[in-house]
């Protein structure tokens, strides 16, 4: 069947459009869906594709309005959502979303919620949500995103429609990027690398000379990491952490536009103490995406330094700096890659528990230089 814009933003997902278009087309969208598959599949994009064909007037053209606001997370009832805990969805937090499905619709028909990392519910907070989770107003969908079905408790599993997510071939990826952003393939694969194999996300780094000067600072600090000293390195992790920040004031500049838009449409006596807080989650949200990717960015050229130790150039994603990761190929075993990866995995570990991102970065960054200090 010939889909909508929106649902060609769906990469190699087909079974899954045809069946969320079908479903918004036919009036038969559930109340709860569980969306369930490997980052970079498509999930969000997928909900978010969903809130347009309910929403849009020519049921998700792409181009108008709403469509836009959508997709830029600024539609007033499209909630999109992250544990505010440590590692795990808080029962205020919880208690908060209840408290707003009770409430009609902002502009929409409908409202839209959608909850990133679904299996971080703990018992409590899972127990909290059961209910409306279960039997939600009729103007309300609701939308769990996970990796994996069994990591999700299974109270809050039963009670969604399941839909699964096939990974994305690399190769499938790498040419969208290519076709849509008119970037090189060596281009493409950097930007891949660097935003988690997410194609929404490596198309907006492409177009973001922001993130890709962060990206660039991020290599050239772990070139010279072996190098410096440890005053050094301290003002290497602040600097990272301050690019990491720099999309922020553009996120910023939109929320207040749409808190105008707010006041405007509800009046000026209405409270906008609610968008306001989720204004700031969002904030924190981007700067936790910002540090991610700076992550990402290191995670991949040590991945390089390993296979290129391993004798495969071919899997080098981060070709413009081929030279400098031979360099290192040449005198680390894998063994030491390993340790440096483990580093990265550690500190993703420590930022979800809400550790400082800055202390967790400099814990990295030092790690990673015993590592590149003492290769074998």
């Amino acid at each position: 069947m010939e889909r909508n814009c929106v649902w060609d933003d769906l990469i190699a997902q087909t079974r899954v459009a045809d069946f969320l278009s079908q479903a918004a087309t036919t009036g038969t969208v559930a109340h709860a869906y569980l969306f369930t598959g490997p980052t970079g599949s498509g999930k969000k994009t997928a909900a978010r594709a969903l809130a347009c064909a309910l929403f849009c007037d020519d049921d998700g053209c792409g181009v108008c309005s709403t469509c836009h606001r959508i997709r830029n997370g600024t539609h007033p009832d499209v909630h999109v959502l992250k544990p505010a805990g440590a590692a795990t969805y808080m029962v205020e937090q919880v208690r908060e979303v209840i408290h707003d499905v009770s409430l009609k619709p902002v502009q929409a028909s409908h409202k839209i919620y959608v909850f990133e990392e679904a299996d971080r519910f703990n018992a409590e907070s899972a127990n909290a949500f059961l209910k409306t989770l279960e039997e939600p107003p009729d103007d309300v969908i609701i939308v769990l995103l996970t990796r994996s079905f069994d990591a999700v408790i299974p109270t809050i599993a039963s009670r969604c429609q399941v839909v699964r997510f096939r990974p994305v071939p690399e190769s499938v990826a790498l040419g969208v990027l290519v076709e849509r952003s008119g970037a090189t393939l060596d281009d493409a694969r950097v930007a891949l690398a660097a935003s988690d194999c997410v194609i929404s996300r490596a198309l907006d780094f492409l177009q973001s000379p922001v993130r890709r000067r962060t990206r660039d600072v991020t290599i050239e600090l772990l070139k010279r990491l072996s190098l410096m000293d440890g005053h050094d390195v301290l003002l290497g992790a602040r600097t990272l952490l301050s690019e990491a920040k720099a999309p922020v004031q553009a996120l910023k500049a939109i929320q207040a536009e749409e808190l105008i838009e707010r006041k405007e449409l509800l009046g000026k006596k209405s409270s906008t103490k609610p968008l306001e807080d989720q204004h700031k989650r969002d904030l924190t949200a981007r700067e936790r995406e910002g540090v991610t990717e700076v992550l990402s960015v290191t995670e991949s050229w040590l991945r390089d330094c390993l296979v290129m130790s391993g004798h495969a150039p071919e899997l080098v994603a981060n070709v413009d700096d081929a030279d400098a990761i031979e360099e290192i190929a040449a005198v680390i075993t894998p063994r030491a890659a390993v340790r440096a990866l483990e580093a990265v995995t550690r500190t993703r570990r420590r930022i979800s528990y809400n550790v400082s991102p800055q202390l967790a970065v400099e814990a990295m960054l030092f790690d990673i230089q015993e590592v590149l200090r003492c290769p074998r």
